[in-house]
């Protein structure tokens, strides 16, 4: 069994930066692909970034150019850096594994101030 742990959550001022990471524990083996989704008030979970275990990147529109998705795969962990922040960016933020199942952490809260 696989666990999620992730920080990097917070408040910030539009423009601003964050950097989230996220760290796999347990039955970490055949890890497939890593990433972020997000989930604001009222709408529905939505894919951010994924990185393949072999690096490919995957990113949602509204953050391409803005957000870099990066790994360490030795660690287990996946990043997210967040610049050029918006306030349509606050959301719950979700690392999400897949590892022929798909595992949720539990979320951090980005908070973006106009």
């Amino acid at each position: 069994q696989v666990q999620l742990a992730e920080s990097g959550g917070g408040l910030v001022q539009a423009g601003g930066s964050l950097r989230l990471s996220c760290t796999a524990s347990g039955s970490t083996f055949s890890i497939n692909v890593m990433g972020w989704f997000r989930q604001a008030p009222g709408k529905q979970r939505e894919l951010v970034a994924l990185i393949s275990q072999g690096g490919t990147t995957n990113y949602a529109g509204s953050v391409k150019g803005r957000f870099i998705i990066t790994q360490d795969n030795a660690k287990n962990t996946v990043y997210l850096q967040m610049n050029s922040l918006k306030p349509e960016d606050t959301a719950v933020y979700y690392c999400y594994l897949a590892q022929g199942t798909q595992v949720w952490g539990q979320g951090t809260q980005v908070t973006v101030s106009s």
